[in-house]
């Protein structure tokens, strides 16, 4: 072969490299809300993830640097880029590429980018359009970046008319709006909102969880029926200015924050900022309902009073709140005095019942105007949230948790608590789980935590895939609980199935999609 064929067609492969690599990182940016920095945030995450990526990432940037002085050095690019990182997908197993439109907009766009970068080179001949295409190969990521910003003006005015129709839309309608975020619970709080207040009002809740401004809007366009008198909004956010933007025309008149954790410290870097971005559901709102077990949200508290706003306290413990609910006799007691509104009530609750959300959500109910009677009345049937400490039956009788939804530290250590209750006092009892994400610098540390925690009432740990794999690995070492690394869920749920049985207990903590190492 000639040098120039060699070089045609190292061109060629190496493009074809870099169209596949594209692929996979356009999947990692639609799992992740298309949020700017995810790509390259997972793209360290993916090429770290373990000596053969590792090996094969640095294989192939030598090589694409060196294909400038070397064209057949251009074909480690090719192995690399094309088929690594090994594990990450092309369509992917649990969280598919779908060719929405907004992702067929993007590919135009790294589409666009890609000719310009490997097309201009080419003027200088056939060489230099190699390495060229090599090193976009290999920096896919960073081209994906390039257009996720290139197409943000472009994707918010394409929203804009879907967020007027929506606002039209509340205007229409005109129902009393009860705004909810959290760093947790706000989904499970929704769903207790709507329950309360479903005996007195005709009640819409934002479905699953449909809480940014897109899946907000979609909400509304979608579900407000004419004659709606509530309308309970979850909102959620990854940094400053989202909540304020769609207070703005969902004109919340009750805004409820549930919690105050380190969920996202890896997007808002300190509570404080995480806090700070919740409290903007505050802006419009008539009234304010605050879980007070969070120190901050009662320095929040504290400030809303002092402006002379409308204010709930809630907690599980704390003797200033206005709803009080805390565990008693297995049951919960629920007790509520503010202005006019008084309730007291002993309360059957299942295992996944967190008495914060409980809280906050009376809170909301009461300042609505739901009598105190109904409100306890319908207390006893609150309904169950999916994949938040379900309890179930394996086919071989053991019992098994599902807590697989949206992991944080504070819903851990409950689940474990449960599981310390679950099966017979010889069964095994085993934790299976990838951890627990998006903690920022703390994620290691609590990881760790968690691990430990779990050597107290666990007899075996399961480790899935490699995210936060060496932090519980060291934590249950601490705790001397023996841990297995295993693959993916699938090979933690196989081995479940064959070692478990009646008087066995297994808890499922969290689940990541296959776009995660």
């Amino acid at each position: 072969m000639s040098h120039r064929s060699l070089e045609a067609l190292g061109l060629a492969l190496s493009v074809l490299a870099g169209e596949l690599a594209l692929l996979r990182w356009l999947r990692v940016a639609q799992r992740e809300h298309y949020l700017p920095g995810s790509v390259v945030r997972f793209a360290k995450r993916w090429w770290v993830a373990g000596v053969g990526n590792r090996a094969a990432f640095l294989l192939g940037a030598v090589g694409a640097v060196v294909s400038a002085w070397f064209a057949p050095a251009a074909f480690a690019s090719v192995i690399a880029a094309g088929a690594g990182p090994a594990g990450l997908g092309l369509r992917g197993r649990t969280s598919k590429l779908a060719w929405t439109p907004r992702l067929r907009r993007l590919a135009l766009a790294t589409g666009a980018l890609s000719g310009l970068v490997v097309g201009l080179p080419s003027l200088a001949g056939l060489h230099a359009a190699l390495t060229a295409a090599a090193l976009w190969a290999m920096g896919a990521p960073l081209l994906a970046e390039a257009a996720l910003e290139l197409t943000r003006p472009l994707e918010a005015r394409l929203l804009a008319p879907y967020v007027e129709r929506a606002r039209r839309r509340l205007t229409a309608v005109a129902p009393r709006v009860v705004a909810i975020t959290g760093s947790y619970g706000k989904t499970t709080t929704k769903g207790y909102v709507a329950h309360l207040s479903g005996g007195t009002y005709s009640v819409v809740a934002s479905p699953a969880s449909f809480n940014n401004t897109a899946g907000l809007a979609r909400a509304v366009n979608e579900h407000l029926a004419s004659g709606t008198q509530v309308f309970v909004a979850e909102m959620g956010t990854y940094g400053p200015g989202e909540i304020r933007s769609m207070c703005r025309w969902a004109h919340p008149e009750i805004a409820v924050i549930t919690s105050i954790g380190p969920v996202h410290l890896e997007r808002m870097r300190s509570l404080e900022q995480i806090a700070e971005a919740k409290a903007e559901i505050l802006t419009e709102a008539q009234v304010a309902v605050l879980n007070i077990d969070y120190p901050l949200l009662e320095e929040l508290a504290q400030k809303i009073e002092e402006e002379g706003r409308a204010l709930w306290r809630c907690s599980s413990d704390q003797p200033r709140a206005d709803v009080k609910v805390a565990p008693e006799e297995g049951k919960l007691r629920v007790r509520a005095k503010h202005l006019r509104a008084e309730l007291d009530a002993l309360v059957a609750a299942g295992p996944e019942v967190e008495p914060g959300n409980v809280a906050c959500a009376v809170a909301a109910a009461l300042a609505l105007g739901v009598p105190s009677e109904v409100v306890a009345a319908r207390l006893a049937s609150l309904p169950g949230a999916p994949h938040r400490r379900s309890l179930h039956r394996s086919s071989r009788g053991a019992a098994v948790i599902d807590d697989t939804y949206n992991a944080n530290p504070s819903g851990a250590r409950a689940a474990l608590r449960l599981l310390a209750k679950l099966g017979a006092k010889t069964g095994k009892k085993v934790v299976v789980t990838p951890g627990i994400i998006e903690l920022g610098p703390a994620q290691p540390r609590e990881n760790a935590n968690f691990a430990a925690s779990a050597g107290e009432v666990a007899t075996e740990m399961l480790i899935v895939g490699r995210t936060n794999a060496r932090s519980l690995a060291a934590g249950a070492r601490a705790a001397r609980l023996t841990a297995r690394r295993l693959r993916n869920r699938r090979a933690a749920v196989a081995w479940v199935s064959a070692h478990l049985g009646e008087g066995d207990a297994v808890l499922y903590e969290n689940d990541l999609p296959d776009h995660y190492p």
